[in-house]
């Protein structure tokens, strides 16, 4: 067959398809429609990793950590930046504050001046929260007048809070790791080593994009079917003038590839609507600017030709055993018997991919990742191959039950295929879902590890390095709403010289309910010292606190300057045991209580509180937090965790869910566009039914039947599926298989969820559909 006779065929299909009148427009609108949503999805999906890498260069082009211990000499083009980063309620707020010390001191990204000290400039996502009545307390944690926003060039997402404040005098806590002098923003020159992904990571993120393309691509396929029993008359039609059989399937791929080629420039115009709308959402702390939904080229051509082209060869796959003779299509009569043999092969095959890397993973090296696309996707084909056989297997033995029962089994004995087609999507989408949560599920102890912080002792700890005095600090935030307790302790450094001594010892210093968080005491006065022996550093404590020796507190490194401040070590030093404190760290060195401080040594204390909430206070923690910015705006403060997760598995799981919320709501719509697609078909027969006095409850319920049926078949084969793929999957990273059976329920709730709201929304329509005018034609 030559190119020429296929271009003629399918430029009179495309042709038929657009001047068939009111039912060919109709048609090629609701196919376009469908391929259109498919392909929207498509371009968003190859939009996602540029979007997030251009969500990391912005935010790689502010970073202000130099990762050096060296102090950068001040200079015309220097600025001091300290770290003021908070969290309020769930969100986390960047924050910086700025001290310029010259003319040419760079600007951070997204301003286009410093601001003044007691001003601001903020991310218009923290303006509006700001003047909102639920921004009431972290208003008074930033006491600062608003003078500008930031630009989009300064932040990650338009959801991001954000702020950069002015300040004076910050060099004097340049010594500390969060306040430093630099002379440009963006990366370090000295950055820390990046592990990048190990193989169980490499092997989560294919997963997620496999299974969150698979059911685009399954919609797409289906769409491009749309109107098959009205098409076949006009088949019919064709051969009575003089078409040949080939000649029809040509023709009849012609009208899906006019479909899919209209449903290319739908999906472009989704794509552009939607990316317009894309910066309102926020997915798990991430939002985009819709800029950053930038689809690379490459990409876009490669879905450009393959939906046309999958038009084309699923309409003739769709045609290969329906005969169409002059005088009709032999499909309106009852099929014959779907074949299981060749179904089952796919997700044989898909096994036999997937089972050599049985036991791969971060310990026996990498995952060849077309092996692992490749078991992936056929096995989740092999669901759309076998639906329809266990669909017809199962409405074949259906007989009895209610009149509405009936008419919906009917139907599905003449049409399972339809019926299957859709909710392929829907279970192809179930199934990589529960292999994706089993998968996550399994080996997210391997990225999760127990803290040794006590969360009966305390929930927050504060880092403060004001001048307020421990008392004070204690009280402050005692007298806090919703602080059940708080105890302050000071911590500084002792050593045999004042200038880079070769030995040094912590000293704590607190009252005595507060030295018992960090160490055992059998007893304890004020004015007493104490000395902690039973560590492995007893040596040093023992030499450095012998009795008469000239110690010197706050020792100086890096030719930082301080006033000198020596204490000559008493005799008499009582022993203390050591003890883990409420973060799990076990201390050495001396205890002072504040009577037996000298007054020399207060210059350079830094004061930790550890704090325990009243759970029955709401905003407790943001009232801690407002303390504490009110005692030192440069506080540190840290909520306490009893375990933490690896950044990058939280990242690749939040991937996950952005992803899986676009697909979860394209799926709906597109089931909506075939679910009204299968009404517009059966409009005569239901105005017939209706005419012969059949009530619309009865109809209504036997469309439901109708959806039911093969949704339900549909979840327990993709929960099948699922599971085995999970376990496929867990037994190739090593780890233990287990069943979080509340997860699977879940998945499959969803799917199921998202079949019934569809078909509720086909109601109204289905109704309108349900009149006797309908029996009217031209």
């Amino acid at each position: 067959m030559s190119a020429g006779q296929w271009s003629r065929d399918l430029g009179m299909g495309a042709k038929f398809a657009f001047t068939g009148g009111r039912e060919g427009w109709v048609r090629v609108l609701l196919t376009a429609v469908g391929v259109g949503l498919g392909v929207a999805l498509l371009l968003l999906t190859t939009a996602l990793p540029g979007a997030l890498k251009a969500r990391d260069d912005r935010g790689t082009a502010r970073d202000d950590f130099t990762y050096t211990s060296e102090a950068r000499p001040k200079a015309d083009d220097t600025l001091i930046v300290s770290r003021t980063d908070t969290t309020y309620r769930s969100d986390d707020v960047r924050g910086r504050m700025l001290e310029p010390e010259g003319a040419k001191a760079p600007l951070p990204p997204g301003i286009t001046k410093f601001p003044a000290p007691g001003a601001m400039i903020v991310s218009p996502a923290l303006d509006r929260l700001l003047k909102s009545d639920s921004g009431k307390l972290l208003r008074e944690r930033l006491p600062y007048r608003v003078t500008g926003t930031i630009a989009e060039s300064g932040l990650i997402g338009p959801a991001e809070l954000a702020y950069y404040a002015g300040a004076e005098g910050l060099e004097k806590y340049l010594s500390g790791g969060q306040v430093e002098r630099i002379d440009y923003f963006g990366p370090s020159s000295n950055p820390p080593d990046d592990e990048g992904l190990d193989p169980v990571l490499l092997l989560l993120v294919l997963m997620v994009f496999t299974v969150l393309l698979m059911p685009v691509a399954v919609f797409i396929a289906a769409a491009v079917r749309f109107g098959g029993e009205r098409r076949d008359r006009r088949l019919a039609a064709l051969r009575l003038v003089g078409a040949d059989g080939r000649m029809t399937r040509r023709i009849a791929a012609g009208e899906a590839l006019a479909g899919s080629l209209l449903g290319l420039v739908f999906g472009t115009g989704f794509f552009l609507a939607g990316r317009q709308l894309v910066a309102l959402l926020e997915v798990r702390e991430v939002s985009l600017f819709p800029s950053d939904l930038d689809p690379s080229p490459a990409l876009v051509l490669l879905v450009a030709a393959a939906v046309p082209a999958a038009a084309v060869l699923v309409t003739l796959f769709a045609l290969r055993g329906v005969v169409i003779e002059p005088l009709g299509v032999v499909r309106t009569t009852k099929p014959p018997r779907r074949r299981l043999w060749w179904r089952l092969l796919l997700p044989v095959a898909g096994l036999g991919l997937l089972y050599p890397m049985v036991g791969q993973g971060n310990a026996n090296g990498k995952f060849n990742e077309w092996m692992v696309i490749g078991g992936t996707v056929l096995l989740l084909v092999g669901v759309t191959a076998l639906l329809p056989w266990i669909v017809e297997a199962v409405v074949a033995r259906l007989n009895s039950g209610s009149v509405s029962f009936q008419l919906a089994i009917r139907r599905l004995q003449l049409s399972s295929g339809t019926a299957a087609r859709l909710v392929n999507g829907i279970a192809v989408a179930v199934a990589g879902a529960i292999a994706l949560q089993m998968l996550f599920s399994g080996v997210e102890a391997a990225y999760t590890k127990d803290t040794e912080n006590d969360l009966s002792r305390a929930q927050m700890t504060v880092d403060v390095r004001s001048g307020a005095s421990q008392e004070e600090v204690a009280r402050e935030f005692a007298q806090t709403k919703g602080v059940r307790s708080a105890k302050a302790i000071t911590t500084t450094w002792i050593g045999e010289r004042a200038k880079n001594p070769e030995n040094s010892v912590e000293v704590a210093v607190g009252n005595c309910a507060a030295l018992r968080e960090v160490a055992a005491l059998k007893s304890c006065r004020d004015g007493e010292i104490y000395r902690i022996l039973g560590t492995e550093y007893d040596e040093a404590t023992r030499e450095l606190t012998q009795a008469g020796r000239t110690l010197y507190f706050d020792p100086t490194y890096n030719d930082y300057e301080h006033p000198d401040a020596p204490w000559k070590v008493p005799a008499g030093l009582k022993t203390a045991a050591p003890r883990a404190d409420p973060t799990g760290f076990a201390r050495d060195g001396l205890l002072i209580t504040p009577g037996a401080l000298p007054e020399a040594a207060t210059a350079g204390l830094s004061q930790t509180v550890y704090v325990m909430f009243d759970p029955s206070v709401p905003d407790a923690r943001e009232n801690a937090r407002n303390t504490a910015a009110r005692l030192d705006p440069l506080a540190d403060v840290f909520n306490l965790a009893a375990s933490e997760q690896s950044p990058q598995f939280r990242s690749i799981r939040t991937g996950l869910f952005v992803g899986a919320t676009c697909v979860l709501v394209l799926i709906g719509a597109s089931l909506l566009v075939s679910q009204l697609e299968q009404l517009r078909e059966r409009k005569k027969l239901l105005s017939s039914l209706v005419a012969f006095g059949t009530r619309r409850r009865t109809l209504s319920l036997s469309v439901l039947w109708q959806t039911a049926i093969p949704i339900t078949l549909g979840l327990v084969l993709a929960s099948t599926v699922g599971l085995t793929l999970g376990t496929v999957l867990l037994k190739m990273t090593g780890t233990e298989v287990t069943v979080d059976w509340l997860s699977v329920l879940t998945m499959t709730g969803i799917g199921a969820a998202v079949v019934l709201v569809v078909t509720l929304l086909s109601m109204p329509p289905l109704l309108r559909l349900m009149r006797p005018d309908g029996l009217r034609t031209e």
